[in-house]
């Protein structure tokens, strides 16, 4: 862009600010892929692992810094099948047969939202009996892993008058039927979303909830006395269109922090060389991936986050649906 502009200064249009590098500087980049002010370009190709800090947050939360990126890391098959004891008294007392809540004064007719777990194994340490290491964090338990959270955020956007489909399968289950491992479940959740939105044209919009694998310190907040696991935004890059998605992030993120400042740790853009780089997302403008809390985190923690992401993301939505744009 440097190069056409400075022969035709119309094509970038009169509004349209060029940052003017020298010559040299632009040519010694492009041979060697280094740039001067920038460390981590020297580094990337010569520490193993040292490439994953090429990621750059979108937007960065209370805190967040490169230390806070999360990392995906592949897992034998033999992990993620292994059934775990569960800290029974840690899982949560399903409130809607506790307490029945109100019927929301408005609701959407169609089920508009997907929400599945294409890492379903993901678990909380305080959850499983006699575990301690992150990488050790899984479970199949629907109780005890994400998809415990995936059904916390249908029923609370249910209350807000949001119907939701909620895929709750074993995807390690799957895999391993099939023959394959961790380096296709997001090969396998497209698949059953493809699925979920051919039987159902109406969804829209889709969330992958995950945890990440950093520690308490890293992914809890606390708000007005109580606590929270913190959320994170990861958007795909490696299609034409993530732009949208990228923007969708972005405002539930802000409008996060407004209401609940510190919950959202961030919203970070992944290409093919820090991740999947799809993510499904291509499959609609309305696509998150949603990281909630850490290993260290309870379901409690997760329950609090959830209600408030809920009650942002349902605003959006209802914002969007009474708009006419979705």
């Amino acid at each position: 862009m440097n190069i056409i502009q400075s022969q035709n200064h119309y094509l970038t249009g009169k509004d349209v600010e060029v940052p003017k590098l020298p010559i040299m500087e632009l040519s010694f980049e492009l041979a060697t892929n280094l740039k001067p002010y920038d460390i981590r370009s020297f580094l990337g190709n010569e520490i193993p692992g040292f490439f994953a800090y090429d990621t750059q947050f979108y937007v960065a939360g209370k805190g967040t810094d490169y230390t806070d990126i999360p990392f995906e890391s592949s897992a034998p098959m033999e992990v993620l099948l292994k059934e775990r004891e569960i800290a029974e008294e840690m899982l949560l007392v399903d409130e809607d047969e506790e307490e029945p809540t109100p019927a929301p004064e408005k609701t959407i007719d169609e089920t508009i939202v997907h929400i599945y777990q294409s890492h379903s194994w993901e678990s909380y340490l305080p959850l499983l009996r006699g575990v301690s290491e992150p990488d050790d964090a899984t479970s199949n338990n629907p109780e005890a892993n994400v998809i415990a959270v995936g059904k916390m955020l249908k029923n609370e956007l249910a209350d807000k008058g949001i119907k939701a489909n909620h895929d709750t399968r074993n995807v390690p289950k799957d895999l391993a039927a099939r023959g394959w491992n961790y380096n296709h479940s997001y090969q396998y959740s497209r698949e059953t979303v493809e699925a979920a939105m051919t039987f159902n044209s109406d969804v829209e919009y889709l969330i992958d909830i995950h945890r990440d694998a950093l520690r308490k310190e890293k992914t809890t907040e606390v708000i007005d006395g109580k606590s929270y696991a913190r959320l994170l935004f990861v958007v795909g890059t490696a299609h034409k269109n993530y732009e949208k998605n990228l923007e969708f992030a972005e405002s539930i993120h802000h409008a996060i922090e407004k209401k609940y400042p510190g919950l959202s740790r961030g919203v970070i853009p992944k290409g093919k060389s820090t991740g999947n780089g799809l993510y499904n997302q291509d499959l609609s403008n309305r696509a998150i991936l949603l990281e909630v809390g850490g290993v260290d985190n309870n379901l409690e923690e997760a329950r609090n986050s959830i209600k408030a992401f809920a009650d942002i993301y349902s605003e959006i939505v209802w914002e969007e649906r009474e708009a006419g744009e979705f």
